[in-house]
C-alpha cells in the first residue's frame, strides 16, 4: 500500500473514451497501491471492496461521502447498499475496463476510514 497517499493526492482527469483500458498485469500492479481488501472483478475490469457497518446511518453517511468524492471527481461508482454495508464498485465506462481514474477514487475512499 506504499502509493496510497499519492493515488488520494490525485486528481481524476476527463475520460471520454479514445483511451486503452489497463490490461491485467497493470491493473494487479496498481492493487497493490490499495487497501488489501480491494478486488479485481468482471475479468480484470472492475476493481470492488465490501465496506462494514455497524448501523444503517453510518452506512448512510459512508454512501455520501463516497458521493461527495464522485462528485468532486466526476468519476462515479456503482453502489449498493445495506443495512450495514456498501459495496463500492469502479470501472471507467467510457473504456470498458479500468483507469487510474478509478484507482484514484477508490484510494480516496480508503482514505475516509483510515486506509
Amino acid at each position: 500500500m506504499t502509493g496510497q497517499c499519492d493515488l488520494a493526492s490525485k486528481r481524476c482527469k476527463p475520460c471520454e473514451g479514445g483511451v486503452r483500458p489497463y490490461a491485467p498485469e497493470e491493473a494487479r500492479a496498481m492493487m497493490g497501491e490499495l487497501h488489501g481488501d480491494w478486488e479485481l472483478v468482471e475479468d480484470g475490469r472492475a476493481i470492488a471492496r465490501v465496506f462494514r457497518f455497524p448501523n444503517f446511518h453510518e452506512t448512510m453517511a459512508f454512501v455520501n461521502a463516497v458521493a461527495w468524492i464522485a462528485h468532486r471527481e466526476d468519476h462515479h461508482p456503482d453502489l449498493e447498499v445495506h443495512y450495514g454495508s456498501c459495496r463500492v464498485r469502479w470501472s471507467t465506462h467510457a473504456i470498458g475496463g479500468l483507469s487510474e481514474n478509478d484507482f484514484i477514487c477508490a484510494a480516496k475512499v480508503d482514505a475516509l476510514l483510515g486506509g
